[in-house]
């Protein structure tokens, strides 16, 4: 087996193009307008969101984003488990994860990578060890948005959806409790700066968008009752689809190393299954904000039963739409991702 250095020691990984030298071991207080994120993810199916939390350790260690916790809105604890081993092999065991109880149990899975996770060395010894949940077990998705969002000030939290909108309908319609005296839709009016949503296809005719879909009641609640002095920027499918990351090209860029969840994956399951850099793209505008991104106009949004969206223009909107880069953008942005990966 293979030596290899802590994560959190490879400094030399942070390419100067992307983040300040020195990485570091522990997450930095957030501060200097450092956004605070909760990320809210479908992982277990595709490995887009894998890249996505790799590059919020790596933004967090460079001190420009604070990573509050991870929602996981794929049912199964095998998927939450699997958040439990990135967040040990990312110097972050005490990363809160929240797993939906209520979500949509036939959702599609493309690439069924969740046991990789209890991957062994040649002697029997996990590759990936991390803490098990505690005695009460790890919260619903909803019950840990209003933990994090509670404690933190008003106005701080970038919220990055990049997986299905289950958990934050259910937070939505939440009551006050114990955490908050406030119900779910007024602890967002008061906690959140926006949301990142990675979701949506907005073209006339086009089919409903895979996140979507899986679970349109949710997206509809989520819409119905999402606070309208709050943003929510979509990032859509067909912004990612230009953006191709072969696994040949991961498993290069990541190196020779046993102990790497997601070279494991790529090594474990096969990944060419027409998977693109969809949820990196959330997790960009959510840390950097939206300079490195072409917006539309603002405006509004509609869902259908079937979870298909429409889009309407509208200058008091609270919704905008990332656009399609050109090919020197979509190469530019490659080249961003991949470097985290490195």
């Amino acid at each position: 087996m293979k030596s290899v250095m802590p994560f959190a020691a490879l400094s030399a990984l942070c390419l100067a193009a992307s983040l300040p030298a020195g990485c570091r071991s522990a997450p930095p207080a957030a501060g200097g307008g450092a956004p605070r994120i909760i990320l809210d993810t479908d992982v277990g199916s595709s490995t887009d969101d894998l890249f996505a939390l790799e590059m919020l350790y790596r933004y967090e260690e460079a001190g420009r984003c604070r990573l509050l916790g991870v929602v996981v809105d794929r049912p199964g604890e095998a998927n939450a488990a699997f958040v439990d081993a990135m967040n040990a092999w990312a110097g972050r065991p005490d990363l809160p994860v929240g797993l939906v109880r209520r979500g949509p149990e036939k959702a599609m899975v493309f690439i069924d990578y969740a046991h990789v996770a209890d991957s062994t060395d040649a002697d029997g010894r996990p590759l990936f060890p991390r803490a098990a949940p505690g005695p009460d077990g790890r919260p619903d998705g909803w019950v840990l948005y209003r933990r994090l969002l509670a404690g933190q000030p008003d106005g701080s939290v970038t919220i990055c959806s990049i997986g299905f909108l289950t958990c934050l309908a259910q937070l939505l319609e939440s009551p006050p409790d114990d955490l908050s005296p406030l119900g779910g839709a007024e602890l967002v009016r008061r906690k959140v700066a926006r949301a990142i949503v990675m979701g949506g296809a907005f073209a006339k005719d086009a089919e409903p968008e895979y996140n979507f879909a899986m679970d349109p009641e949710a997206v509809r609640t989520f819409f119905r009752l999402w606070p309208r002095d709050v943003d929510v920027v979509f990032s859509t499918a067909e912004v990612g689809d230009a953006i191709d990351y072969p696994p040949a090209l991961v498993l290069s860029d990541i190196g020779p190393t046993d102990r790497h969840p997601i070279r494991q994956v790529y090594l474990q399951c096969d990944c060419d299954t027409g998977q693109r850099m969809w949820d990196p793209l959330a997790v960009v505008q959510a840390v950097e904000g939206d300079a490195p991104f072409a917006l539309g106009d603002r405006g509004t949004v509609e869902i259908a039963p079937d979870g298909g969206a429409s889009f309407a223009r509208d200058p008091d909107g609270n919704c905008r739409r990332q656009l399609p880069g050109d090919a020197a953008w979509n190469a530019s942005m490659l080249e961003k991702i991949r470097s985290f990966n490195r």
